[in-house]
């Protein structure tokens, strides 16, 4: 793809949007790591000084890539249909099937990056983290709404098991992830 020299003002907006957009895929096809800068900015067709412009190195970018999955995460969890804590609850956790099952699936994206950056202080991590912690709240609001005794042991649950939901489908069928989703979250509530 031939290189942007220049951009106006207007375009950078787009330009930014472009880097994130590459960055979005060639991470989730390849894994973090193995993507170079260069890749990415002649990819997405910009300048280097427009990459560095937008994003003043890799890190940057991979926290923009998750913080820009993390925001769709929790917007799709938003537009869910009101319903009681406990089927608003299967709802959250349905969202695993509909991921899982829409083709393409190589592993959650938090956890790909998380195996990527073992440093649990590095500004990945904490994106990571910030991810995991409104999950794990979201969860717990909805259990102790719905009158769970422990409800942060049980969102504990919940998060592992999501988790191992989330891989298996990557490591073994995904056709069979929906059936457990409902399996896991049938089980868990029922035992509380």
């Amino acid at each position: 793809m031939k290189q942007k020299t220049s951009e106006s003002p207007s375009e950078g907006g787009s330009a930014r949007r472009r880097l994130l957009d590459t960055a979005t895929r060639l991470f989730y096809e390849a894994g973090i790591h193995s993507v170079g800068i260069d890749r990415i900015i002649a990819e997405a067709g910009v300048a280097k000084a427009t990459f560095y412009k937008h994003f003043p190195s890799k890190d940057h970018l991979v926290v923009a890539y998750l913080e820009e999955i993390d925001r769709l995460g929790r917007a799709a969890v938003a537009a869910l249909p009101k319903q009681p804590p406990g089927k608003m609850i299967s709802a959250v956790m349905g969202r695993i099937s509909e991921a899982v099952t829409a083709g393409g699936w190589r592993g959650c994206p938090f956890l790909n990056a998380a195996a990527e950056y073992p440093d649990p202080d590095s500004p990945v991590r904490r994106a990571i983290n910030a991810r995991r912690v409104w999950y794990h709240d979201s969860l717990r609001n909805l259990l102790a709404e719905d009158g769970d005794p422990t409800p942060s042991v049980t969102a504990s649950l919940l998060v592992a098991l999501s988790d191992g939901l989330l891989e298996s489908a990557y490591l073994d069928d995904a056709k069979s992830v929906p059936a457990l989703v409902n399996e896991a979250v049938a089980r868990v509530l029922d035992r509380r």
